[in-house]
């Protein structure tokens, strides 16, 4: 039976995550708070996130910012789009 929250990025009640999305208090923090489709969303942002700034994940500079990017988007006003990012077409 799936586990419901109260998604705070969504503001409503939705499908949990079946484990933290990695260890430490950040993590168990999303798990409790964060819906499975609001962290899919982050993921998606992320991902472009990564390509339009072309970074390197596992460089210290690049992990800093998607960690400050991953909160903004989950927690606060949501996160910003990269500048002159074009978004792909859809059919």
């Amino acid at each position: 039976m799936a586990r419901i929250i109260d998604c705070v990025k969504l503001g409503k009640k939705a499908e949990g995550l079946d484990e933290p999305p990695f260890p430490g208090e950040k993590g168990q923090e999303i798990y409790e708070k964060i819906s499975s489709e609001a962290w899919q969303e982050w993921l998606d942002h992320q991902t472009m996130v990564i390509n339009e700034n072309r970074l390197t994940p596992f460089e210290p500079q690049a992990k800093k910012m998607l960690e400050q990017e991953r909160n903004k988007f989950l927690f606060g006003d949501g996160a910003d789009v990269p500048e002159g990012y074009v978004p792909p077409n859809e059919p």
